[in-house]
């Protein structure tokens, strides 16, 4: 746990696969967290994924009992947005809907204190656009964590228009202090990760499609090929089909270029509601 920080209250918005990881890196990290959710069936599902994540560092030894039960207490459930009043940092961690952020945004920007910064976890959307839609643009700014959060240590940190140097200065000191490496990027659609990342994926649907190979054939290129941990295809189905559409659909209306388009075949995969693991089907089972 790092030093100093606790009784620093941090929000967190959403209580599923990404702001439930957030939560948990905070929390451990000795910060008073609120995860706030629309339900309280959402928030439930939320902390008994923070507590049987904890259960494996314990297991692993990185975590003793007695720092898991004070990360848990650190943690409290909200289903009101004014939670996040108190809180110098309030992390959002909502679908990857514009809209919706917008809305969201809009409502911080009313119920937070004056001096908190509001971070968005998307994955793409402008930062320059989420601030528009608060009086204080200057403390708008992206903290894009990684999937899982409690495992990967990059923080891609996004700068809008209107960030100012203090706000990104205590960003990355935040992201260094839960034990992440932070790195500075500017904004655009997809930033650095899923500008690379997702035309990756993109084409390896196309080679689906076309039948240049199976999904398992794909994959093992990639990993025995170019050495990477997973294929593309599995990182698909763990990311989420369509959160990759959604992304991509970013990408391709503000850059302008075709070579974002999403493929049909992953366009049809969401259609029929195969989103990967969280639905049981993607480009692969996963029936128990």
């Amino acid at each position: 746990m790092a030093d100093g920080t606790t009784g620093r209250a941090i929000a967190v918005i959403g209580a599923g696969q990404m702001g439930n990881g957030i939560a948990h890196v905070f929390a451990q990290s000795g910060f008073d967290v609120a995860m706030l959710d629309v339900s309280d069936a959402a928030l439930q599902r939320g902390l008994q994924t923070i507590e049987k994540n904890l259960d494996r560092q314990v297991k692993k030894g990185a975590l003793d009992a007695a720092a898991k039960d004070a990360t848990l207490g650190r943690l409290t459930t909200h289903t009101d947005l004014a939670a996040v009043n108190g809180a110098e940092l309030v992390v959002e961690a909502a679908t990857e809907n514009v809209d919706l952020k917008f809305k969201l945004f809009g409502d911080l920007d009313r119920l937070a204190g004056p001096d908190a910064i509001l971070a968005s976890n998307t994955s793409s959307i402008a930062i320059t656009e989420i601030a528009a839609r608060t009086k204080r643009p200057e403390q708008v700014i992206g903290m894009h964590f990684m999937n899982p959060v409690p495992v990967m240590q990059l923080v891609e940190v996004i700068r809008g228009l209107a960030t100012s140097d203090a706000t990104t200065a205590k960003v990355m000191e935040l992201a260094r202090t839960l034990g992440k490496t932070p790195v500075e990027v500017n904004d655009f659609p997809g930033f650095v990760a899923n500008r690379i990342l997702m035309p990756m994926i993109n084409e390896a649907v196309y080679c689906v499609m076309e039948g240049v190979g199976t999904p398992e054939a794909i994959d093992t290129v990639m990993k025995l090929g170019m050495n990477h941990p997973m294929g593309p295809l599995t990182l698909a189905d763990f990311i989420g089909l369509d959160t990759c559409v959604a992304i991509l659909e970013v990408m391709h209306q503000g850059l302008g270029d075709p070579k974002y388009r999403p493929c049909p075949l992953l366009k049809k995969y969401v259609a029929a509601g195969w989103l990967g693991r969280k639905s049981g089907r993607g480009f692969y089972s996963y029936a128990s």
